[in-house]
Parts: C-alpha cells; sequence; structure tokens
C-alpha cells in the first residue's frame, strides 16, 4: 500500500518513513506548499494536512499533527508546539521558552503528555484516525542530541529518567506517542 506523508518537517519524515515500514512510503511533493494550520485541535489540523496532499497527489496521504500538553501550564503549548516562541521558532527558541516558563514549578509538578493525531485520508474521501499519547515530564534542562522538538526535555513515564533525545530511534519508537499512533494506524490499514 502506498502512503504519501503530508509533512514537510524533514524530521518527522524520517522518522514516520521508519516507523511505516511496512508500506510503501512516498515524501509530499517539493513544490506543494507548507498548509497552514488554522485548526484548533491535533486531528483538525492533520486533516487539512491530509486533505491538502490528497488533493495535489490523488494518493492515500498521511498527515499528523502533535501536540504538548503541560499541566502547569494549563496545556500548553498544545496544538502551538511548533510555533510556541513565535512563528519561525526552532526547536531550541521552543524549548528555551519552555524551560523559562517552568523555571519556578519543580520537577514534580512538571508533568505533561506528548500527544500526536494521525490522520489517513484515502481518494474517496475515506479516512482513518489514530492518535497516541505518553506520558512524562519535562526534565529542568535538555539533554540528549538524538530526535527533534521537545524530545530534549521530556522524559517519558516508566522509564529509567532518559528523555526522548536520549534514546536510539528504537527505543523511543517503543514508547513513544508517535510510535503508538502509527502501530494503530498501521494496525488499521491492514486490518
Amino acid at each position: 500500500m502506498k502512503l504519501v506523508l503530508a509533512t514537510a518537517n524533514p524530521d518527522k519524515a524520517r522518522e514516520l518513513a521508519v516507523l511505516l515500514g511496512d508500506f510503501e512510503v512516498v515524501l509530499r511533493p517539493a513544490g506543494l506548499p507548507e498548509v497552514e494550520e488554522t485548526a484548533d485541535t491535533l486531528e483538525g489540523n492533520a486533516r487539512l494536512k491530509a486533505e491538502a496532499v490528497g488533493a495535489a497527489t490523488g494518493e492515500l496521504a498521511v498527515a499528523d499533527d502533535t501536540g504538548l500538553e503541560v499541566n502547569a501550564l494549563g496545556g500548553r503549548p498544545g496544538v502551538y508546539a511548533a510555533r510556541y516562541a513565535g512563528e519561525g521558532a526552532t526547536y531550541a527558541d521552543n524549548v528555551a521558552k519552555l524551560l523559562i516558563e517552568l523555571a519556578d514549578v519543580p520537577v514534580t509538578g512538571r508533568t505533561a503528555r506528548f500527544r500526536t493525531v494521525i490522520v489517513a485520508l484515502f481518494p474517496d474521501g475515506r479516512e482513518i484516525v489514530a492518535e497516541g499519547t505518553v506520558e512524562g515530564t519535562i526534565t529542568e534542562w535538555p539533554a540528549g542530541e538524538a530526535g527533534f522538538g521537545y524530545d530534549p526535555v521530556l522524559a517519558p513515564g516508566g522509564g529509567d529518567g532518559r528523555t526522548f533525545a536520549q534514546m536510539t530511534q528504537d527505543e523511543k519508537a517503543a514508547v513513544s506517542h508517535r510510535g503508538r499512533a502509527l502501530r494503530s494506524l498501521a494496525a488499521q490499514l491492514k486490518g
């Protein structure tokens, strides 16, 4: 089965392609413009991206959106995680803003969750929605060189205290929000 990934983020595309290894994964067309993420939910933004790529390619389009929900911040940055420090912000900018906002919060109060919602949109309009969540703690400082986004500051619950950025790709995929969502999607596509 051929899937066209809607993400323009090369880090995320690499991770998705590895996790969807049982399928023929194709990257979004190079000339396709960025899709404005104007929805106020992860599912809504994933659907907007899947619709744009599906319309441009006529293929099964797979799009995701991920949010980081920090309890001490009332669920922020949430759906705005990728642009938390503003439009054009880097991963480091977003992490720095998050850590500044949590500077006075003790580690025990830094609970958070990563949530990923994936929409697979078929050319005939059918869709599959899959979700994955992982609970964890925001660390006091970044640790690790792997991963991307907030990976250096989220230590998943039930683990050994390492952040996602300190894990191998396989270790991360086994417990991550995106890995869980993709396993759910793959099972539904195969079913």
